[in-house]
């Protein structure tokens, strides 16, 4: 089976590997409850080996997503090699988060086998990752800090944020921070770190959370561990603005941007985009593809009315299809949904930027399929994943160990267990165990469901990519056709084509989990004539699994019964007899 030979240069149907870094490939599965980096164990770059990327590129992926690259807060002490130690106080879980950036110029001393070379060891593996021909993108975390931000590295002439502030204004358009003037920043109540320390965190004077939280005592519940960052907005006046001249922050963030890009990076991923000003994505965007082109914007965002400005005014390449997509499936996935909430999905994106949305099931904010608070198992998302991959033209993304069926089943730290896997905290995620193998990442130690489930992500992601119709083509919802159609049931059964010149593929789904569907589907009967010319019938074949066959004539364009199992789904070619 070939990897995307279809795929064209330009083609939006990406498919993105989610790695979080510190966890992927550590082998070291003690799991101790907030245990330690020398307990608990991570991830290092040189265990991201050529058999890890050729095994993510075999699964049919383009672009790996490292998260957790650039050095963050932690409660691990690497004062003596020269990085300041933060307070436990203003850091979530002994690792920390990845998004209380704490040096946008380096990356994560842990991650390195020695940290004295830590940038050399991530460069070679840009470079390896290169080498089987994958993307790398990274993630860039534009509205907030960590409170004890400090680049250790910086290059030279390039000041610190608040370095230059006017520490005496709530607000100035050349401040980095936003500033509560005499006021003393308040530890939020209930914050009890697992490692001790000699005195408290101060902050004086206190500056706004990075949740846009003005006071000077923010919630456990608030971002408390960050700073907000200041692109010229006035939020305690309206909102107002003053880009012009050109705000600090905004400078500070095209010169971080200009340096991963000039080391090879090729994607950003935008943490929390929408709480950035879009005038400022307009302006930095195309400054970084004026050094590389070819670079590619992901913006996080969660506001469906913001969408076309960030894309059209912002210049962002994708989005998140997070409260689209992703809501409407989840909701399926866990018996609760409506069928026709997809087509609402795609009818609000139709004909501006269905294929710029990032589809996904899983990635580091949301829970695990598998979990008890989602779907409890990971066959329960199959059809989903089917569906997410091919109703339009736009990425796809996978979080590693999504195809190995990773089940959170324990608290880990900071996070507790929510049925998401950890991002605070050193763990050892035993489902990949059998898949590292001792850095063979190699399928012979999988068990046979695993093995399976995988199988049907590779597959999934190739189909998505290597049939035109799919990749490239056009999509034809068919809910409004069908509502009198025999067996079919449109708050539990999807169908669509996808088609473009040569091809024909018809989806169909059924999403109730406890009930088989015998339906008939009723086709359109313009785009058959169109596809197949003046026949008087046209096959339909099975294809993806199952080998069912049958004939339709033109003059009722309408299927034979098509039995359906419950949560699953069939795709078939429809051609010439």
């Amino acid at each position: 089976m070939s990897i995307a030979q279809n795929q064209t240069k330009n083609s939006d149907k990406i498919a993105v590997y989610q790695i979080f870094t510190r966890l992927f490939a550590n082998q070291n599965t003690t799991n101790k409850f907030n245990g330690t980096l020398e307990e608990n164990g991570t991830t290092k770059f040189k265990d991201i080996n050529t058999n890890a990327l050729k095994s993510i590129k075999e699964l049919g992926i383009s672009h790996v997503w490292y998260t957790g690259i650039i050095e963050h807060a932690t409660m691990t002490d690497f004062s003596k090699y020269g990085i300041k130690k933060d307070h436990p106080q203003v850091v979530k879980g002994i690792a920390g988060s990845p998004y209380a950036i704490k040096d946008y110029y380096d990356v994560n001393p842990y991650l390195a086998e020695n940290v004295e070379n830590r940038m050399t060891e991530f460069e070679d593996l840009v470079k390896r990752t290169h080498e089987y021909e994958l993307k790398v993108i990274i993630d860039f975390v534009p509205n907030h800090v960590s409170r004890e931000y400090h680049s250790d590295v910086k290059p030279k002439g390039i000041a610190d944020f608040g370095e230059k502030d006017d520490k005496t204004k709530t607000f100035d358009a050349q401040n980095n921070f936003y500033y509560l003037p005499n006021q003393a920043f308040e530890i939020p109540v209930g914050i009890n770190p697992p490692v001790a320390f000699k005195e408290k965190y101060t902050e004086y004077p206190a500056k706004a959370t990075g949740n846009d939280v003005f006071s000077a005592k923010p919630s456990i519940n608030d971002w408390f561990e960050t700073l907000k960052l200041n692109y010229g907005m006035d939020y305690l006046n309206g909102k107002a603005t003053y880009f012009n001249p050109i705000p600090d922050t905004w400078l500070k963030m095209k010169d971080i941007l200009v340096y991963w890009t000039k080391k090879g990076v090729d994607g950003f991923r935008c943490d929390m985009a929408e709480m950035v000003p879009v005038e400022f994505w307009g302006w930095v965007i195309p400054e970084i593809k004026a050094v590389n082109p070819n670079v590619i914007f992901i913006a996080e965002i969660y506001n469906p009315n913001e969408y076309g400005s960030y894309l059209f005014k912002g210049k962002f390449d994708y989005l998140y299809d997070k409260v689209g997509l992703y809501d409407a499936l989840r909701r399926l996935i866990e018996g609760q949904g409506n069928a026709n909430d997809i087509t609402a999905v795609w009818q609000k994106e139709s004909g501006n930027f269905s294929n710029r949305m990032l589809r996904f099931l899983e990635n580091h904010d949301e829970q695990r399929i598998a979990s008890e608070e989602f779907g409890k198992n990971p066959e329960s998302a199959l059809a989903a994943m089917m569906l997410s991959a091919t109703l339009h033209t736009g990425p796809i993304m996978v979080y590693f160990g999504q195809e190995l069926g990773v089940k959170p089943a324990q608290a880990e730290g900071f996070q507790g267990n929510d049925g998401r896997t950890t991002i605070f905290d050193f763990w050892g995620v035993t489902e990949l165990q059998d898949w590292i193998n001792k850095g063979k990442f190699d399928t012979k130690k999988l068990s046979k469901e695993q093995k399976a489930l995988r199988d049907f992500y590779q597959k999934t992601l190739i189909f998505s990519q290597d049939n035109p119709a799919v990749s490239d083509g056009e999509f034809h919802d068919l809910q409004y056709l069908n509502f009198h159609s025999e067996g079919y049931d449109s708050s539990k059964v999807y169908s669509y084509l996808r088609f473009t010149k040569g091809q024909l593929l018809l989806f169909v789904y059924n999403f109730d989990l406890n009930n088989e569907k015998n339906i008939q589907v009723s086709l359109p009967r313009n785009v058959l004539e169109n596809q197949c010319g003046s026949v008087n019938e046209v096959k339909l074949k099975q294809v993806f699994e199952g080998k069912e066959k049958q004939k339709i004539a033109l003059d009722r364009s309408q299927t034979d019964f098509i039995n359906l199992k419950p949560n699953s789904f069939k795709i078939f070619e429809i051609t010439k007899p």
